[in-house]
């Protein structure tokens, strides 16, 4: 284990980060909308609102008012259904509370002077997000002065009571709580958690170096549909973490070839309203690879998407929404080829999948995480791009980096050769 992740603290990573701003269940899909093109992950805490009026909220309080994480895809899934298609306007004023899965454990509120290894066991176990209360001085803490701060903590690794470790990690310094800011609190994901590694990524040597697949990194359990299927189907995969399900075409021999995704990180900054009527009408092959509107019209009907400018329009006195065909183009994809079932092979659009190979360094795919926004990267076979192997997220990341050194396998790979990688 990297001696950074137990010199360092979670303050460290709160330096800079702005102040949270409750989202909560009573606001509308059409607000979540907006706030989810601004979030990270693809998706934002959904609180409910504070019943205790006069009263300082602790830990508990806050911990309890928290819903659940909303997606992407869990908002186009819901206007998918028959009933919301039929009223678009009505759907897009319903209440997030009637969207969000619920899930109290998808966040933790934790100490500024928690400790990143602890922080990271918490997101190992399946906390996405960690609530951190801003301080009035905090100003990150030096390696010394964290080791001081958590030697008790500490001195509970040594006796392998890692429960104890944990629940420690949630209980505040005495020393500090008096400066912290009241009801101020900001957000830490696991793409900060990630991001702040691949900064140090010389204190983690040699496990950068290392491929995935040497690393046991990659994960064999993945959401898959079939190209044919209708695309609504992947709703109903329950993907979990991350919330990706992989469209694929079955060869003669068994394997999945990949040719997209179904992903909040993929619709993420779509026309919601044009995605959902795609999901629910398409194919899953004709939804990622792009079904144009010169090109089976038949399958294309007219259909009523109103963007913002064309609501803007209508609000202003501006005449009345247009009734448009759907494209391809209008839910985020922009293709170079012919829609699905014509020159398949050569479609690289923006819906293509980010993929890696089995043979990537560890270092390369965080890389390719981050660049791409993503929290999740498909795995291919060294020899053939499309034949899809497993996948590689967040959490299969976080459980590498803070495994014991002897279960890693040494690389002989170079500096030189891992810097052209990432380049590539």
């Amino acid at each position: 284990m990297a001696s950074v992740l137990l010199y360092h603290v979670v303050g460290d990573l709160t330096v800079g980060k702005p102040e949270l701003v409750e989202f909560c269940d009573v606001e509308t899909v059409e607000s979540a909308i907006r706030a989810i093109g601004g979030s990270t992950e693809c998706g934002i805490p959904v609180w409910k609102r504070s019943s205790y009026v006069g009263m300082i909220e602790n830990n508990e309080m806050r911990q309890q008012r928290f819903v659940g994480i909303l997606t992407s895809l869990d908002i186009i899934s819901f206007l998918a259904k028959t009933q919301c298609l039929e009223d678009q306007d009505k759907a897009m004023k319903t209440q997030v509370s009637d969207v969000v899965v619920p899930n109290n454990t998808l966040l933790k509120i934790v100490d500024p002077g928690t400790r990143l290894i602890d922080a990271l066991e918490m997101m190992k176990q399946g906390v996405r997000r960690l609530l951190v209360p801003k301080s009035k001085v905090w100003k990150g803490m030096s390696k010394r002065f964290s080791i001081l701060y958590n030697g008790k903590w500490l001195k509970n690794i040594d006796n392998g009571s890692s429960n104890n470790l944990i629940a420690n990690a949630n209980r505040p310094s005495s020393s500090s709580a008096a400066a912290y800011m009241r009801d101020k609190f900001c957000c830490l994901s696991r793409e900060d958690m990630i991001r702040f590694l691949i900064g140090c990524l010389g204190a983690l040597a040699p496990l950068p170096l290392s491929s995935i697949s040497s690393l046991g990194v990659v994960n064999l359990n993945y959401s898959s549909i079939e190209a044919s299927l209708p695309a609504v189907e992947a709703t109903q995969k329950h993907p979990g973490d991350p919330t990706a399900v992989a469209v694929v075409e079955i060869t003669q021999d068994g394997r999945h070839k990949i040719l997209g995704e179904i992903s909040a990180s993929k619709l993420w900054k779509c026309d919601y309203l044009a995605a959902a009527w795609a999901l629910a009408n398409l194919s899953a092959g004709q939804f990622v690879m792009g079904a144009e509107d010169n090109v089976s019209s038949r399958l294309l009907p007219d259909i009523s998407v109103n963007s913002t400018v064309e609501d803007n329009k209508v609000a202003n006195g501006g005449g009345s929404a247009r009734a448009r065909k759907f494209s391809s183009r209008s839910i985020g994809f922009n293709p170079v080829s012919p829609s699905f079932g014509m020159g398949r092979t050569m479609y690289r659009g923006r819906s293509a999948p980010l993929t890696c190979k089995t043979s990537s360094s560890l270092a390369a795919v965080m890389a390719q995480m981050l660049s791409h926004r993503a929290n999740h990267v498909w795995v291919t076979e060294d020899d053939n791009d499309d034949v899809l192997v497993g996948m590689v997220s967040y959490a299969d990341i976080l459980v590498a980096v803070t495994k014991q050194p002897a279960a890693f396998i040494p690389s002989t790979r170079s500096i030189t050769e891992l810097a052209s990688e990432i380049q590539s």
